[in-house]
């Protein structure tokens, strides 16, 4: 895991304007407005063995504190944003994207306002869907968290 590549990418994607349309970016996923990152990616955990996943998930787990540990002198320290009350909110009310598709994916994510970009940045590790690689992911979005 490459901490110092990761913030590299976090500091290009506020910058970086967004896609005119969703797509793949060479990072993971785009959309006018949003770009999900994936940093790191399991390979064959998808449904694979329960043991292998959760220490897969608590590499991923520190690899996401230790970019807690890097951001929150820069933009502020932050307790964790429960995504799980934004997943359940889906099923009432419109969440924006990225939001709602973080939530599906994540339970929790560190979150900071990118003070004199705009933009939002979230880093979260993707672990809901069993049937799915683990992933330890950034989001850059211009859209406040709901």
């Amino acid at each position: 895991m490459n901490i110092a590549r990761h913030l590299a990418l976090v500091d290009e994607l506020c910058f970086r304007p967004f896609p005119a349309e969703h797509g793949s970016s060479d990072e993971g996923t785009a959309a006018p407005g949003y770009v999900t990152a994936v940093l790191e990616s399991s390979r064959g955990l998808g449904g694979g063995d329960p043991a292998e996943r959760a220490a897969t998930v608590e590499q991923y787990e520190k690899g996401r504190d230790a970019l807690y540990e890097r951001l929150a002198p820069r933009w502020g320290e932050t307790d964790p944003y429960n995504l799980q009350t934004v997943l359940l909110r889906t099923e009432r009310e419109a969440i924006p994207e990225p939001w709602a598709g973080l939530s599906a994916r994540a339970g929790v994510a560190y979150v900071w306002e990118a003070e004199g970009t705009g933009r939002w940045v979230a880093v979260a590790v993707a672990d809901r869907d069993e049937a799915d690689e683990v992933r330890l992911l950034a989001v850059v979005t211009q859209e406040a968290p709901p």
